[in-house]
């Protein structure tokens, strides 16, 4: 059995209700239901929230919340795994074995339905725990610096200043979308970033994190034109 976990607590800190804010016409958490009940990868799509008003709205969409979170879950230093793990615990209890359980955030408005399939067919064709979206840096990480108490430059790898940028290993980050995993990983809180997860590339114009109003309004651009934004982070240049 495959099972969408899609996590909503109601305690987001810096966009207050950015679960279910309205984002591009509807609440944002309605995007991600969507587009799990419209992949038909998943015999069961679950919200996890510790928080009636989600919970409500997330049924509105066609999604299930049979429990509620726990408290001991519901702080915003609550990792994502321990989540999922509890979500399917939960199940099992109930006499359901999820086999393949996918983790979609509620803010991911760019997530298709292609991608969910592509990366499901990943986790099924490879032995790995996770498949999970990422992304490529627009700039090589080894040329970073960052700034000291007195506002002057710091390289993190001062080796590398004469480096040219195409001589450099390409680095990824995790786009923020959704994780598929096998059922045992997540309870067993099998790390992610590892030698067992495989990564299920997303070009750079469909990823935005959405912590900060300044996120929120970007990725509204990014939904409303994604041309235009696909032209901008395409034509940077590097020496």
């Amino acid at each position: 059995m495959r099972i969408a976990i899609i996590p909503a607590r109601g305690g987001s800190q810096r966009i207050p209700r950015k679960n279910i804010k309205v984002f591009c016409g509807k609440p944002m958490i309605a995007w991600s239901i969507e587009a799990a009940l419209q992949s038909g990868c998943f015999d069961r799509v679950i919200v996890s929230t510790d928080d009636a008003e989600i919970a409500q709205v997330a049924q509105t969409w066609g999604a299930e919340v049979p429990f509620v979170r726990p408290a001991t879950l519901s702080d915003h230093h609550t990792p994502t795994i321990p989540v999922v793990a509890h979500a399917i615990d939960w199940l099992q209890s109930q006499g359901v074995k999820p086999q393949a359980v996918c983790c979609i955030y509620a803010t991911a408005p760019m997530i298709t339905i292609e991608d969910l399939h592509q990366s499901l067919n990943t986790l099924e064709l490879n032995a790995c725990d996770y498949v999970f979206t990422a992304t490529s840096y627009a700039f090589p990480i080894q040329r970073a610096f960052q700034l000291s108490a007195q506002h002057r430059v710091e390289m993190f790898y001062p080796e590398h200043f004469g480096t040219r940028s195409q001589d450099l290993p390409h680095a990824y980050h995790d786009a923020g979308q959704f994780y598929w995993g096998q059922a045992q990983a997540w309870l067993n809180q099998t790390p992610i970033f590892s030698s067992n997860a495989m990564a299920h590339l997303l070009p750079r114009h469909r990823v935005q994190d959405i912590d900060t109003p300044e996120d929120w309004d970007r990725a509204e651009r990014m939904c409303q034109d994604p041309v235009s934004l696909r032209e901008l982070n395409q034509g940077s240049t590097h020496a």
